[in-house]
């Protein structure tokens, strides 16, 4: 069974993640319709898959040989796809469920809970072959999470440090923030309790800040202090002509203290771990690619007969977590994480 899909803006991951994905299980996805604000990609994706172009989204969620929507980037549209489709009763694979303030995320939830269609929201660190063997460790070998590390560092222009993106795209640095905040919470297996946070301004007067570090409690009713502790930061203050600085000496994805060893992960295919026997590495590039494996569950997820929508409340808890280390920036304090 082929599932008849219809494309919803390509996004910068096009090239690298989804477009190979939809050729790899050309078995299972048949691509019939292409929606893409920049006409000329359009046109090279639409002859690419020997699809149609359509000139919008309300269009392409209406037509009847398309059975789900796959938004790839939220462009100038940002949510209304997804309440379309809802409308249509078309299931949604979103790679853009980070991309939604708090607020929206919830009603977008409740629509897509009161429509009964399947949602799958694309979480690519969660899946990434590195980060299920570290799982597997977690469980066979290292014992549970003690302490997390998660370093971000990204370029910017040098004209004004600030990327060109719509007004309904999160800056890179609370987006990316965002997605470390919910790799977290899936290597933990629990949500924060509390959070406390700190931010560097460009300068005084400037809204946009240039690094982010929020530091998460998971501590149960013994107290704070007393359960996994993750420290959280993004930077985003080197110019992209500043090669040689921006590759020197990169941190690890993620760093994990755990009761009986440590690991440290780089995304997608690498582990490097210690324990009382030593160092060991394991590079897993002969595992599926990210983007199949994602796209092989939304197969299931759409086939299946058990709906699951789990995934948008997973973005909401994430949006709310680094929402109230925002809070933090001003008050000066620790605060309580309410969902």
């Amino acid at each position: 069974m082929k599932i008849r899909v219809g494309l919803v803006g390509l996004g910068q991951a096009w090239e690298k993640r989804h477009r190979p994905a939809l050729r790899a299980l050309g078995d299972r996805f048949e691509v019939r319709a292409i929606c893409e604000e920049v006409a000329l990609r359009a046109q090279h994706a639409a002859r690419d898959f020997g699809a149609a172009q359509v000139d919008g989204f309300r269009a392409l969620a209406q037509r009847d040989d398309i059975d789900a929507i796959l938004m790839l980037t939220p462009q100038w549209f940002g949510p209304l796809p997804i309440l379309a489709a809802c409308d249509a009763g078309k299931a949604v694979y979103c790679a853009a469920a980070m991309d939604l303030e708090p607020d929206r995320a919830r009603e977008i939830k409740d629509r897509v809970e009161e429509a009964g269609i399947a949602f799958m929201a694309e979480f690519p660190r969660r899946h990434a072959p590195a980060t299920l063997r570290l799982k597997e460790l977690i469980a066979t070998r290292l014992g549970a999470p003690r302490l997390i590390f998660c370093h971000r560092r990204m370029t910017v222009s040098s004209t004004n440090g600030i990327p060109v993106r719509s007004r309904w795209q999160s800056h890179p640095v609370v987006r990316d923030l965002t997605e470390l905040v919910d790799w977290c919470r899936y290597i933990v297996g629990s949500e924060p309790t509390s959070v406390f946070g700190v931010c560097h301004r460009r300068c005084a007067e400037s809204p946009e800040s240039d690094y982010e570090m929020m530091s998460l409690d998971f501590s149960g009713p013994a107290g704070p202090g007393t359960g996994p502790l993750a420290h959280i930061s993004c930077g985003h203050y080197m110019p992209t002509e500043w090669r040689e600085a921006t590759s020197y000496r990169p941190p690890a994805g993620v760093q994990v203290a755990c009761e009986h060893g440590v690991a440290f992960v780089d995304l997608p295919t690498t582990v490097v771990w210690f324990d009382e026997a030593g160092r060991h590495q394991e590079s897993l590039e002969s595992e599926r690619p990210v983007g199949e494996q994602l796209l092989s569950q939304f197969y299931r997820a759409v086939t299946s007969l058990v709906r699951k929508t789990s995934d948008l409340e997973d973005a909401y808890r994430a949006l709310q977590v680094v929402t109230t280390a925002r809070k933090c920036y001003e008050e000066g304090r620790r605060l309580s994480v309410e969902y």
